[in-house]
């Protein structure tokens, strides 16, 4: 087990991009004082919208990237100070799989090991474990290239573990892929974190941090302005909610005043969606007797349903930017 209160640390962390260039001088940093705490042994979710500074981040934990200012440790060791140590300790798996599609996914896992300084005994001994590990054991002579999106995943992130790192960071990992694939790489996510790794990941998939995260910090403009379990964040918004959607939006303002009578806060209307939602208390009483209500006054719902606050809700609300979080687009370079 190891011996350090948390696996991940950074403290004011900083990094500018540009050089400090005349022209890059107003340029917003891409961190700005990160502060982060990753307890050993769970899945910590980065989350933020495009340019928040997750990627960035990740650059320095890893020893990619040199920070400007702060602190950062990963598995006890200074980022700054005993970079090769940090590398002999972690695993990195970025937004796309680095495979040799001319290789089956056997020779590309022995030619990492061997990248490694295992020696072609212990490479192909590691090559087999970690292919009966993410279930590759049937498809390992197949040439990587026939590889569907989650299997590529899969095996990339078997190729990150070939150390068997004590901190494994993912960047992005199921961009791209179909919900079959995502579902393969979470449920080797929730194996790794089974046998110990501790896993940083960022996401832009709000669902991907809500399912797989223990905590979840929230970044935007390099700074982190939220750190909570998924649902202490949930909570912040507020507790359940009433939604009705009506068939007319002629219906929206009669909906509107049902809606009020039996709610916590003012209702919220989307004329475009049609859509009307409000906090309650008293979730099965509202229920009732607003459907009651609108069946009363022949007011024709198309949908209605109780329902809790997503983290699209959290991060829209701590952000004003939930569009960006929803899109799964990739950060450029100063992400």
């Amino acid at each position: 087990m190891p011996v350090y209160e948390h696996a991940v640390v950074t403290e004011g962390l900083r990094k500018r991009y540009g050089g400090g260039r005349r022209k890059d001088a107003a340029q917003a940093p891409a961190l700005d004082g990160l502060d982060l705490a990753v307890r050993p042994g769970t899945v910590h979710g980065l989350l933020g919208p495009n340019g928040a500074g997750k990627t960035t981040a990740v650059r320095v934990l890893a020893t990619l990237l040199a920070s400007d200012g702060g602190r950062a440790e990963v598995a006890g060791l200074d980022v700054a100070r005993d970079p090769r140590a940090v590398r002999a300790r972690i695993g990195l798996a970025g937004q796309y799989a680095a495979l040799d599609e001319g290789l089956t996914g056997r020779q590309n896992l022995e030619l990492f090991g061997r990248l490694f300084h295992l020696g072609g005994r212990r490479a192909r001994d590691r090559a087999a474990e970690l292919l009966d590990r993410f279930g590759l054991t049937e498809a390992a002579d197949q040439g990587t290239a026939e590889y569907s999106g989650g299997m590529r995943r899969r095996l990339d992130l078997a190729a990150s573990l070939i150390l068997a790192p004590d901190v494994l960071f993912l960047d992005e990992p199921t961009t791209g892929l179909d919900p079959r694939g995502r579902g393969e790489v979470w449920d080797a996510v929730r194996s790794l974190v089974a046998g110990g790794t501790t896993v940083l990941l960022t996401t832009q998939y709000l669902d991907e941090a809500d399912r797989l995260a223990s905590r979840v910090t929230v970044m935007d403009r390099g700074r982190a302005i939220a750190d909570d379990t998924p649902d202490g964040l949930k909570n912040r918004v507020g507790g359940d909610r009433i939604e009705v959607v009506v068939v007319e939006r002629a219906d929206l303002a009669a909906a509107r005043r049902t809606v009020a009578r039996v709610t916590d806060g003012e209702p919220v209307v989307d004329e475009h969606e049609r859509r009307i939602h409000a906090p309650v208390t008293d979730r099965v009483t509202a229920l009732t007797e607003v459907a009651r209500t609108l069946r009363d006054e022949r007011v024709a719902v198309e949908d209605i349903g109780l329902r809790r606050p997503s983290l699209d809700d959290v991060f829209l609300s701590l952000t004003g930017r939930g569009g960006a979080a929803r899109s799964g687009h990739v950060e450029g370079a100063a992400a």
